[in-house]
């Protein structure tokens, strides 16, 4: 699969403002809450029960081969009995399905079978099927006819059809038929309530795990064509309302939009596996959802870290792309989605150029409006700390937390608030409601312009950040001011710029005080030049691939904001 205009003028340089607006409220009204409440009831009903009866089919029609690699520790640790996500560790042999005391994450990637993923990565299927038959039989007696919250909540039951098929052979090589019967059984209720329900979760990443799922359910089942066709109409919808033209998900978190990459290939793979082409708008958007992910990726290749995300590596990420069959170019400007990117001789820089995504899709949205980050080829050079969705379980509640903020982000904070408020309860407040952005590409330098109104209501001034990268590569100049609007008065603020360095990044402070020398790992050196405050190297952290916090450090450059507002200059210049 190709995309025919992945560097098209729509996606070039283009001289202009753009204004990127949030709509409707940030969190879930009464209303909402209410109707969800209610819909689980309903589900725990006779009545309901009723419904999902029906004749279960003896067999599957085809099964589609999974093209991801699963994670060999997880796999491994499967062998030797234990389940295993980002720190939380569960024993196989204890694991009770009805008694749930895990987290969020572990129940997504416990009820919607993630791990057959990493067991079927490390095993062949004699060693792998005895445990997956296993917690398979556990889970039926205990969710097989019972539906009920969380199990049987639509995303994950899609989740649970989509893996169940393509790894069936883990879960169907028993010769016991009432076994046999009983996942077949499951599956086949599984469709029959997403029937009914797969449109109740939120737009984003979960819908499309259920409509997927759903679609799955239609191809593989006997006699699924009618459902195929009711699927793929509600696919297409929540494609629509969760995917925007550029290709990025509504949460905007890239590990999100690679959750949701690997969803619509694994629908793709199992459409192969039937002789059946996928429709139009699945392919297209399957393309357009590649181009945005390579858009947030560094020159190592592996993910930048926003809303949450880990800094996923390069190879998982060309593995994963390979999967796709998808051949295109990183997206260069992702307006919906709110990224931006600029690429010259090897130095990537990636701008985080609008609104925390609504609380109704992302309900633990990170305040980094105007943050970025920044790599020289395979060198990370400045990194948000991240990872606040994919943390160590074993981290405090309030580091985690901490990871949401805009301290937390290599960006400006002011009057040591977070540009969007964050609640005591994890949800997003007020603030950045609005982005103004100009783009200009040269044959000199690539230059952005984008300003945040998240300060405005608050202190009465709007901060405004000007990025321009030289052709070659060598030099990023940036400008932060923070402008007069609104009508409030504005009084005297303290303001902190902030760039968090990666963790192999060496910074030492020059011998007048406003700069630092930068050594990277590969032994390449940056300059760091600053004016309008005053310069300090502070302790900072970052979050890996699996979670973990590594200590590093920051640059960090202070000062009080005067009644007109203020302005501070600074660059960065490769030296060598």
């Amino acid at each position: 699969m190709t995309d025919p205009t992945p560097d098209s003028a729509a996606d070039g340089a283009e001289e202009g403002k753009r204004l990127i607006r949030v709509g409707g409220d940030r969190g879930l009204s009464l209303a909402d809450r209410i109707a969800d409440r209610f819909q689980r009831l309903a589900w725990r009903s006779p009545l309901y029960a009723m419904r999902l009866k029906g004749r279960h089919p003896l067999k599957l029609l085809t099964a589609a081969d999974d093209p991801f690699f699963g994670d060999p520790q997880r796999g491994n640790a499967l062998l030797d009995g234990e389940l295993r996500l980002c720190g939380e560790v569960r024993a196989v042999e204890t694991l009770d399905f009805a008694k749930p005391d895990w987290s969020p994450a572990f129940t997504q990637h416990l009820q919607g079978f993630a791990w057959l993923r990493d067991l079927s990565s490390v095993a062949t299927r004699q060693q792998g099927a005895p445990i997956a038959e296993d917690l398979m039989r556990r889970w039926l007696k205990v969710h097989g006819e019972q539906v009920a919250d969380p199990a049987w909540r639509p995303d994950l039951v899609g989740r649970r059809i989509l893996a169940w098929v393509a790894h069936a052979p883990l879960i169907l090589s028993s010769t016991d038929q009432v076994y046999r019967s009983g996942v077949m059984h499951a599956l086949a209720r599984g469709a029959r309530h997403l029937d009914r329900s797969a449109d109740k979760v939120p737009v984003g990443v979960p819908r499309l795990a259920a409509w997927a799922g759903l679609t799955v359910a239609g191809l593989v089942l006997p006699g699924g064509d009618p459902r195929r066709a009711f699927a793929e109409a509600g696919l297409n919808r929540a494609i629509t309302a969760s995917v925007y033209e550029d290709g990025g998900t509504v949460g905007r978190s890239p590990d999100g939009q690679l959750d949701a990459i690997q969803l619509i290939t694994l629908l793709c793979e199992t459409y192969a596996a039937r002789r059946i082409e996928p429709p139009a708008f699945v392919l297209g958007a399957l393309n357009r959802m590649v181009a945005a992910l390579l858009g947030v990726c560094h020159g190592d290749g592996g993910l930048s870290s926003w809303q949450g995300c880990a800094p996923i590596s390069g190879e998982w990420i060309e593995q994963a792309i390979e999967a796709t069959g998808v051949r295109t170019r990183p997206l260069k400007q992702a307006r919906d989605w709110g990224y931006q990117r600029l690429s010259c001789a090897g130095t990537v820089l990636i701008l985080d150029a609008a609104p925390p995504p609504d609380a109704r899709v992302a309900q633990t949205g990170c305040a980094s409006t105007l943050a970025f980050e920044l790599s020289d080829g395979a060198d990370r050079i400045v990194v948000n700390c991240g990872g606040s969705r994919a943390a160590d379980a074993r981290l405090p509640a309030e580091l985690v937390q901490g990871l949401r903020t805009t301290a937390a982000h290599s960006t400006l904070t002011l009057g040591d608030s977070n540009s969007t408020a964050i609640h005591a309860d994890g949800t997003l407040g007020r603030g950045v409601s609005e982005v103004e952005l100009v783009r200009q590409e040269t044959e000199h330098a690539s230059r952005i312009e984008a300003a945040q109104d998240g300060y405005v209501r608050r202190f009465g001034l709007l901060h405004r950040r000007e990025l321009t990268l030289s052709h070659d590569g060598r030099d990023l100049r940036g400008e932060d001011l923070l402008l007069p609007a609104g009508k409030r008065r504005i009084e005297s603020k303290p303001f902190a710029v902030r760039f968090h360095l990666a963790p192999q990044v060496e910074a030492s402070p020059t011998a007048d005080g406003h700069g630092a020398i930068l050594r990277t790992a590969s032994g390449m050196l940056w300059q760091f030049r600053a004016k309008g405050g005053t310069l300090a190297i502070e302790e900072s952290l970052w979050i890996d691939a699996r979670g973990r916090p590594h200590a590093t450090q920051q640059l960090v450059i202070h000062g009080e904001t005067p009644a007109g507002g203020a302005s501070l200059n600074w660059v960065f210049h490769r030296s060598k």
